[in-house]
């Protein structure tokens, strides 16, 4: 983004083992922010039925182990090979990311026009417990969510990750000449990626259970849904060289 990953890996080169892995280390947390997991994610834990710390963790490092296991998976034989996917293929990969942005909008802009993000707040042994509901036919019925499975999570994360892994195994091949050591590299680059991803879910989830945000939510659910699906048109068509990309 900007530069950064160029700039950041340029250290690494020429350098001892412990400076590579330094430096791929801040690569991984610097990945976890960039705009389409960020907008990804986020999306992801706003449409569940428990938007806590807790909940969001669960779904945000499930999400960073699939977005690990395709970047290591992927990149790996970019790094030992320099097996660099195709430009079209890449260019499908890409777009792929976007759809899923879409899909996580559409599905948060329908969870909100069924009417499930009214939300009751309970005190629970001095902190807040919100349960989500509808109320079908004008009554006041309490109907389940499903919540989306950290499973689900983590498959929407292999898919995202698929769009960085040839980007990632380039920046490495770039300045780690000696393979093993890019390899580690670039297991340490995933796996911080997943753990940031983590760490930045729990914000989300705090940010998203606060008082003022649980009782506005149903206000803030379709602003949330179509700036989502704004980016995600954006990043697909980006993709397809339709649009402009700064990323």
């Amino acid at each position: 983004m900007f530069g950064l990953d160029h700039w950041i890996v340029h250290f690494s080169d020429g350098t001892t083992l412990a400076f590579v892995a330094l430096v791929a280390v801040v690569l991984g947390l610097r990945h976890a922010s960039d705009p389409d997991h960020l907008v990804a994610v986020t999306t992801l834990i706003a449409s569940g039925r428990e938007r806590t710390a807790c909940a969001a963790a669960r779904l945000g490092l499930a999400w960073g182990l699939g977005h690990a296991t395709s970047l290591f998976a992927f990149g790996l034989p970019i790094v030992l090979f320099k097996a660099v996917l195709p430009a079209p293929v890449q260019a499908g990969v890409e777009t792929t990311v976007g759809l899923v942005i879409i899909c996580l909008a559409l599905w948060l802009l329908l969870r909100w026009r069924r009417g499930l993000f009214h939300v009751h707040v309970h005190p629970h042994s001095g902190s807040l417990h919100g349960h989500g509901h509808t109320h079908p036919a004008g009554r006041h019925a309490h109907r389940s969510m499903r919540a989306r499975s950290p499973l689900q999570a983590y498959g929407i994360g292999f898919v995202h990750g698929m769009g960085g892994s040839a980007g990632v195994g380039v920046l490495l091949l770039a300045s780690i000449h000696d393979r093993a050591v890019a390899v580690v590299a670039l297991a340490l680059f995933a796996s911080c990626t997943a753990v940031s991803m983590g760490l930045l879910s729990i914000a989300f989830g705090a940010t998203l259970a606060s008082r003022p945000v649980r009782r506005s939510f149903a206000r803030l659910a379709p602003a949330m849904g179509l700036a989502s699906l704004a980016f995600g048109v954006w990043y697909a068509l980006g993709a397809l060289s339709l649009a402009p990309s700064f990323f």
